[in-house]
Protein backbone atom coordinates (compact mmCIF):
# COMPACT_ATOMS: atom_id res chain seq x y z
CA UNK A 1 0.00 0.00 0.00
CA UNK A 2 1.49 3.21 -1.16
CA UNK A 3 1.84 5.92 1.52
CA UNK A 4 3.21 9.27 1.70
CA UNK A 5 4.60 10.85 4.92
CA UNK A 6 5.98 13.93 6.18
CA UNK A 7 9.91 13.23 7.86
CA UNK A 8 11.96 15.05 9.41
CA UNK A 9 14.80 16.44 7.44
CA UNK A 10 17.76 14.14 10.04
CA UNK A 11 18.78 16.43 12.65
CA UNK A 12 18.51 19.76 10.50
CA UNK A 13 16.65 22.35 12.53
CA UNK A 14 12.95 22.58 11.01
CA UNK A 15 13.30 21.08 8.19
CA UNK A 16 10.85 18.35 6.74
CA UNK A 17 10.95 15.79 3.61
CA UNK A 18 7.87 14.54 1.93
CA UNK A 19 8.68 10.77 0.97
CA UNK A 20 6.78 7.71 -0.08
CA UNK A 21 7.25 4.13 1.05
CA UNK A 22 6.43 3.10 -2.72
CA UNK A 23 8.11 5.67 -4.54
CA UNK A 24 11.10 7.07 -3.19
CA UNK A 25 12.78 7.31 0.51
CA UNK A 26 16.30 9.63 0.67
CA UNK A 27 19.41 7.32 1.74
CA UNK A 28 22.60 8.23 3.22
CA UNK A 29 24.04 8.23 -0.15
CA UNK A 30 22.14 11.80 -0.32
CA UNK A 31 23.73 13.15 2.99
CA UNK A 32 27.36 11.87 2.36
CA UNK A 33 27.51 13.71 -1.00
CA UNK A 34 26.05 16.67 0.29
CA UNK A 35 28.34 16.95 3.13
CA UNK A 36 31.40 16.21 0.65
CA UNK A 37 30.60 19.07 -1.73
CA UNK A 38 31.96 22.67 -1.20
CA UNK A 39 30.18 25.62 -2.10
CA UNK A 40 30.22 29.40 -2.66
CA UNK A 41 27.59 32.04 -2.19
CA UNK A 42 27.91 32.82 -6.11
CA UNK A 43 27.66 29.69 -6.90
CA UNK A 44 25.03 28.41 -9.90
CA UNK A 45 24.30 24.75 -8.52
CA UNK A 46 22.30 22.12 -10.39
CA UNK A 47 21.48 18.31 -8.63
CA UNK A 48 21.00 15.70 -11.45
CA UNK A 49 18.09 12.63 -10.23
CA UNK A 50 16.80 15.11 -7.64
CA UNK A 51 14.57 12.51 -6.43
CA UNK A 52 12.72 13.40 -3.26
CA UNK A 53 15.00 16.83 -3.53
CA UNK A 54 16.92 15.67 -0.10
CA UNK A 55 20.76 17.03 -1.78
CA UNK A 56 19.31 20.62 -2.63
CA UNK A 57 17.30 20.28 0.91
CA UNK A 58 20.70 20.06 2.93
CA UNK A 59 22.61 22.19 0.35
CA UNK A 60 20.27 25.14 1.28
CA UNK A 61 21.12 25.03 4.97
CA UNK A 62 24.52 25.89 3.70
CA UNK A 63 24.80 28.65 1.30
CA UNK A 64 21.90 31.08 -0.10
CA UNK A 65 22.83 30.10 -3.68
CA UNK A 66 20.19 29.26 -6.27
CA UNK A 67 20.09 25.62 -6.87
CA UNK A 68 18.01 23.80 -9.63
CA UNK A 69 16.92 20.39 -9.20
CA UNK A 70 16.27 17.88 -11.92
CA UNK A 71 14.09 15.01 -11.47
CA UNK A 72 12.64 12.92 -14.67
CA UNK A 73 9.77 10.73 -12.68
CA UNK A 74 6.62 13.17 -12.93
CA UNK A 75 5.34 11.17 -9.57
CA UNK A 76 8.67 11.71 -7.40
CA UNK A 77 9.13 15.08 -8.87
CA UNK A 78 5.81 15.49 -7.19
CA UNK A 79 7.26 14.87 -3.76
CA UNK A 80 10.40 16.94 -4.80
CA UNK A 81 7.77 19.81 -5.51
CA UNK A 82 6.21 19.49 -1.68
CA UNK A 83 9.48 19.12 -0.18
CA UNK A 84 10.16 22.55 -1.33
CA UNK A 85 7.05 24.12 -0.65
CA UNK A 86 6.69 22.42 3.02
CA UNK A 87 10.19 24.37 3.80
CA UNK A 88 9.41 27.44 2.31
CA UNK A 89 12.29 27.41 -0.32
CA UNK A 90 10.54 27.86 -3.39
CA UNK A 91 12.68 31.59 -3.58
CA UNK A 92 15.96 29.45 -3.36
CA UNK A 93 15.34 25.68 -5.07
CA UNK A 94 13.50 25.55 -8.27
CA UNK A 95 12.54 22.25 -9.62
CA UNK A 96 12.56 21.14 -13.33
CA UNK A 97 10.61 18.13 -14.58
CA UNK A 98 12.62 16.62 -17.08
CA UNK A 99 15.70 13.96 -18.78
CA UNK A 100 19.06 14.99 -17.73
CA UNK A 101 19.33 14.04 -21.21
CA UNK A 102 17.43 17.52 -22.18
CA UNK A 103 18.78 19.87 -20.50
CA UNK A 104 20.55 21.87 -23.21
CA UNK A 105 17.21 23.15 -24.04
CA UNK A 106 16.58 24.88 -21.01
CA UNK A 107 20.46 26.08 -20.09
CA UNK A 108 23.32 27.58 -22.04
CA UNK A 109 26.56 26.20 -22.46
CA UNK A 110 29.29 26.86 -19.80
CA UNK A 111 26.55 27.91 -16.76
CA UNK A 112 27.04 26.40 -13.81
CA UNK A 113 29.52 25.74 -11.48
CA UNK A 114 28.60 23.24 -9.41
CA UNK A 115 26.57 19.61 -10.40
CA UNK A 116 25.92 17.26 -7.57
CA UNK A 117 24.18 13.84 -9.08
CA UNK A 118 22.92 10.67 -6.85
CA UNK A 119 22.34 8.75 -9.53
CA UNK A 120 21.08 5.32 -10.53
CA UNK A 121 23.98 2.80 -9.88
CA UNK A 122 23.73 -0.65 -11.95
CA UNK A 123 24.00 -0.86 -15.49
CA UNK A 124 21.06 -2.31 -17.19
CA UNK A 125 20.20 -4.44 -20.13
CA UNK A 126 16.36 -6.38 -20.97
CA UNK A 127 17.58 -9.57 -19.06
CA UNK A 128 18.44 -7.71 -15.85
CA UNK A 129 16.64 -8.90 -13.25
CA UNK A 130 14.64 -5.62 -12.09
CA UNK A 131 11.92 -4.01 -9.80
CA UNK A 132 8.88 -4.70 -10.69
CA UNK A 133 8.00 -1.36 -9.74
CA UNK A 134 9.07 0.85 -12.41
CA UNK A 135 9.33 4.15 -10.66
CA UNK A 136 11.94 2.76 -8.28
CA UNK A 137 13.56 0.30 -11.13
CA UNK A 138 14.65 3.94 -13.09
CA UNK A 139 15.96 5.40 -9.53
CA UNK A 140 18.15 2.04 -9.11
CA UNK A 141 19.26 1.08 -12.73
CA UNK A 142 21.06 2.99 -15.70
CA UNK A 143 17.10 2.54 -17.76
CA UNK A 144 16.66 6.51 -18.90
CA UNK A 145 20.08 7.76 -17.80
CA UNK A 146 24.03 6.33 -18.13
CA UNK A 147 27.28 7.54 -16.59
CA UNK A 148 28.10 8.25 -20.19
CA UNK A 149 24.82 10.69 -20.28
CA UNK A 150 25.92 12.67 -17.17
CA UNK A 151 29.22 13.36 -17.82
CA UNK A 152 28.29 14.81 -21.86
CA UNK A 153 25.95 17.03 -19.97
CA UNK A 154 28.02 18.05 -17.63
CA UNK A 155 30.76 18.86 -20.20
CA UNK A 156 28.41 20.93 -21.98
CA UNK A 157 26.44 23.16 -18.90
CA UNK A 158 29.69 23.26 -16.83
CA UNK A 159 31.60 26.72 -17.05
CA UNK A 160 35.21 25.89 -17.52
CA UNK A 161 37.07 25.15 -14.54
CA UNK A 162 33.00 23.65 -12.94
CA UNK A 163 33.03 20.41 -10.78
CA UNK A 164 30.28 17.28 -10.85
CA UNK A 165 29.97 15.68 -7.41
CA UNK A 166 29.00 12.32 -7.27
CA UNK A 167 28.13 9.57 -5.05
CA UNK A 168 28.27 5.82 -6.20
CA UNK A 169 29.56 2.16 -6.29
CA UNK A 170 32.74 1.80 -5.46
CA UNK A 171 32.61 -1.44 -7.90
CA UNK A 172 32.05 1.34 -10.95
CA UNK A 173 34.78 3.69 -10.25
CA UNK A 174 36.71 2.76 -12.83
CA UNK A 175 33.99 3.29 -15.13
CA UNK A 176 33.65 6.68 -13.60
CA UNK A 177 37.18 7.76 -13.92
CA UNK A 178 37.08 6.80 -18.02
CA UNK A 179 34.40 8.58 -18.68
CA UNK A 180 35.49 11.88 -16.82
CA UNK A 181 38.11 12.09 -18.65
CA UNK A 182 36.31 10.86 -21.80
CA UNK A 183 34.19 13.91 -21.28
CA UNK A 184 36.99 16.58 -20.28
CA UNK A 185 36.17 16.35 -16.89
CA UNK A 186 39.47 15.58 -14.36
CA UNK A 187 38.77 13.43 -11.43
CA UNK A 188 40.18 15.82 -8.90
CA UNK A 189 38.64 14.76 -5.06
CA UNK A 190 38.13 10.77 -3.94
CA UNK A 191 36.64 9.94 -1.00
CA UNK A 192 35.64 5.96 -0.19
CA UNK A 193 32.96 4.88 2.08
CA UNK A 194 33.22 1.91 4.18
CA UNK A 195 29.90 0.37 6.18
CA UNK A 196 31.97 -0.96 8.52
CA UNK A 197 35.76 -0.32 9.91
CA UNK A 198 36.94 -3.51 8.66
CA UNK A 199 34.57 -3.87 5.72
CA UNK A 200 35.39 -3.66 1.86
CA UNK A 201 34.33 0.29 0.68
CA UNK A 202 30.77 -0.09 -1.08
CA UNK A 203 30.39 3.78 -1.52
CA UNK A 204 32.66 6.40 -3.33
CA UNK A 205 31.90 9.79 -3.75
CA UNK A 206 34.21 11.67 -6.33
CA UNK A 207 35.06 15.06 -8.06
CA UNK A 208 35.64 16.69 -11.43
CA UNK A 209 36.50 19.38 -12.55
CA UNK A 210 36.07 20.89 -16.06
CA UNK A 211 39.35 20.84 -18.32
CA UNK A 212 41.53 21.05 -15.06
CA UNK A 213 45.18 19.69 -14.92
CA UNK A 214 45.53 15.98 -13.84
CA UNK A 215 46.00 15.15 -10.17
CA UNK A 216 43.94 13.59 -7.74
CA UNK A 217 43.30 13.92 -4.02
CA UNK A 218 41.83 10.97 -2.04
CA UNK A 219 41.19 12.00 0.99
CA UNK A 220 39.74 10.24 4.44
CA UNK A 221 37.88 7.34 4.41
CA UNK A 222 34.66 7.67 6.16
CA UNK A 223 33.52 4.88 8.28
CA UNK A 224 29.25 4.77 8.25
CA UNK A 225 29.04 2.55 11.54
CA UNK A 226 30.76 1.71 14.70
CA UNK A 227 31.66 -1.67 16.10
CA UNK A 228 28.48 -1.95 17.59
CA UNK A 229 26.25 -0.94 14.60
CA UNK A 230 25.45 2.61 15.52
CA UNK A 231 25.89 5.91 13.28
CA UNK A 232 29.94 6.75 13.24
CA UNK A 233 30.44 10.34 14.94
CA UNK A 234 31.28 11.45 11.18
CA UNK A 235 27.56 10.67 10.24
CA UNK A 236 25.94 11.31 13.11
CA UNK A 237 27.67 15.16 12.66
CA UNK A 238 26.40 15.42 9.17
CA UNK A 239 22.82 14.46 10.48
CA UNK A 240 23.06 17.34 12.25
CA UNK A 241 24.39 20.19 9.68
CA UNK A 242 26.87 22.71 9.42
CA UNK A 243 28.06 25.36 7.55
CA UNK A 244 30.96 24.87 4.70
CA UNK A 245 30.42 27.83 2.63
CA UNK A 246 33.11 30.02 1.29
Amino acid sequence: MKMKTINDLLNYSNMKIVQDTDWFNFSIDSVLLANFVKVKKDFKIIDFCTGNCPIPLILSTKTKAKIIGVELQKEVFSLARESVKINNLENQIELLNSDVKDLSKYYETDTFDLITCNPPYFKYDNNDNINDNMIKAIARHEIKLTLNDIFVQARKILKNGGKIALVHRSERLIDILSLMRQNNIEPKRLKFIYPFENSISNLVLIEGVKNANPGIKVETNIIVHDNSGNYSKEIIKMFGGYDNED
